[in-house]
């Protein structure tokens, strides 16, 4: 084991990108993160599907809202403390611009193959952004091929791809065994492959973890 190695651990984040409590986790996370330049983490996005079950081609966010809570004003009592949250960290949330709630597998496809090209946290980073900040569906392919490109990625091959069933499959089962270990919400970080953090949980106690973490790899 190399010096490098030895001073790192796996961190494993399941979450789904349009899931309000993982945008706001992953937020807190970074500002950890950006405290801690040498962090230990090695980080990896793993996928969990809020809504399996949604249409391929989504649905009016609307009326999925107000199904899932039981009408607006209940809709609009669950979402308060997130939008509280979110404007106290200064996180972009246009929930106006937000028209349709996207059956999510193709993001999560996107996801996977940015992690083969080294790129995962920066499309995670601009899924967040496009559905929360600018309220586009990213269900959709060309929004997903753009989000592809902005980040370095091939647009066309990942279009290609997007109309293929190229690792549906796959996405399935990763989600699939996700919830065999246990796991019914998210996020969910898993440090080391073995301490669950669920939850949106606050900078501090990232950075707790990593202090802790510190002391044990110098030992």
């Amino acid at each position: 084991m190399t010096e490098t190695q030895s001073k790192t651990v796996k961190l494993d984040i399941m979450a789904d990108p349009i899931c309000p409590w993982c945008y706001i986790g992953k937020a807190e996370l970074d500002r950890a993160l950006a405290t801690v330049p040498e962090h230990p983490f090695v980080i990896e996005f793993h996928p969990f599907q809020l809504n399996p079950e949604m249409p391929r081609g989504g649905m009016d966010r609307r009326t999925y809202l107000e199904t899932k809570f039981g009408g607006k004003e209940n809709a609009a009592a669950a979402y308060a403390p997130m939008v509280e949250r979110a404007e106290a960290l200064g996180l972009p949330l246009d929930l106006a611009a937000m028209t349709r709630t996207p059956n999510t597998l193709d993001a999560h496809r996107l996801i996977h193959w940015a992690g083969i090209e080294g790129l995962q946290y920066e499309v995670v980073d601009a899924l967040f952004h496009a559905y929360f900040a600018e309220g586009r569906d990213i269900g959709d392919a060309e929004v997903l091929s753009d989000i592809a490109d902005s980040v370095g990625m091939d647009a066309a091959v990942i279009h290609k791809l997007l109309a293929s069933d190229a690792d549906c499959e796959a996405i399935r089962a990763r989600d699939a065994h996700s919830r065999d270990m246990g796991i019914t919400s998210v996020p969910t970080f898993i440090v080391a492959g073995q301490h669950a953090v669920p939850g949106a949980q606050p900078a501090e106690l990232w950075q707790k973890v990593m202090e802790e973490i510190g002391e044990q790899l110098s030992r």
